[in-house]
């Protein structure tokens, strides 16, 4: 089984590793719901007990495929989804370029918060949320406000703990402040180490968990990709696009040959290199296929020493990559 870690000082306990269900809704290429189904439940069958969706994903879709997997199995399960970008033409929002040549409209007002929790809840078909995210601040609202608006959920017992995602330090203050943030989601890997600078130690100061998304630098730290279908996501990511691919395939090369010597895979020194930086990071990688789920839950018992901590950081220190990351 998978090792636990709590998020933060008062947050869930988790399994180091758990799952990001994006994937199953052919962003990375074509899905077959069953399949996501068993998919879900094999990663709650080893130990993976973090399962991260939200509203977003699928528009919906994902959370019901969730739903399906926790049939008879909600125990098993601490259930993180998130609210704030709308699809919905006929809904209020904010526009928000992301710089990877598409916008997103964003609405944390407090009557929607409201609403995309009943929603969520009963997509989910459960009667509390584990960890409810803000999937992203709207700028014409005051991050207090919908922080305040979610506070509302916790004190109904719909949500158990509050999180934010793809925030600054600064907004991870003021949130705190108005009710305690149990997590922050937020790129972080090998691929991009930013948060290290602000982000991080606000949230040791603070007491707040970390959960990378993308900790795989969408999949490219497995050492797998070395191109993409033209229906990928991923044709959106400027360190995929142009000369960029290869250009980080080659830097990231000593990487992938320390990972054979050590007798492990690309993605589990990835995984286990950000569970050695902070002992309530606990990173989130998805997959379609039930072995990857099973070698990336591998990585939580993966041992790296000082000296191979070291060698790591000279191999992908902070700013190796081509490539912008996605607007905050």
């Amino acid at each position: 089984m998978v090792p636990e870690r709590v998020l933060g000082k008062n947050g869930p306990k988790v399994s180091a590793i758990g799952y990001g269900a994006m994937v199953l809704e052919g962003y990375y290429g074509a899905t077959d719901e069953t399949a996501a189904v068993e998919t879900l439940r094999h990663a709650l069958n080893i130990g993976v007990n973090l399962i991260d969706t939200a509203d977003a994903y699928g528009n919906g879709h994902n959370e019901t495929l969730l739903a399906r997997a926790l049939k008879g199995r909600r125990k098993d399960c601490v259930v993180a989804t998130k609210f704030g970008i709308v699809f919905d033409p006929g809904q209020k929002g904010t526009e928000f370029p992301t710089g990877w040549g598409f916008s997103l409209k964003l609405n944390g007002r407090p009557e929607y918060a409201r609403r995309a929790l009943d929603d969520s809840l009963q997509r989910l078909r459960i009667d509390e949320i584990d960890l409810w995210y803000l999937h992203y601040p709207d700028p014409d609202v005051p991050i207090e406000e919908t922080v305040l608006a979610m506070a509302d959920g916790v004190r109904a017992g719909k949500v158990r703990h509050i999180g934010l995602s793809n925030v600054t330090a600064e907004q991870v203050r003021r949130a705190h402040a108005a009710h305690p943030i149990a997590a922050v989601q937020y790129e972080y890997s090998l691929w991009r180490r930013e948060p290290e600078q602000d982000l991080l130690p606000a949230l040791r100061e603070l007491g707040i968990g970390l959960v990378p998304w993308s900790p795989l630098g969408s999949g490219f730290l497995t050492g797998t990709v070395h191109q993409l279908a033209k229906d990928d996501f991923r044709n959106h990511n400027p360190k995929y696009t142009g000369e960029n691919l290869k250009a980080n395939t080659d830097r990231f090369a000593p990487l992938m040959d320390l990972a054979e010597k050590l007798g492990i895979t690309p993605a589990q020194l990835a995984l286990a290199w950000l569970l050695h930086q902070a002992p309530d990071i606990v990173p989130i990688p998805g997959s379609r296929k039930k072995e990857r789920v099973s070698e990336n839950a591998a990585a939580a018992n993966v041992q790296l020493s000082a000296e191979v901590l070291k060698q790591i950081d000279c191999l992908a220190p902070a700013g190796a990559v081509h490539g912008a990351a996605l607007v905050r």
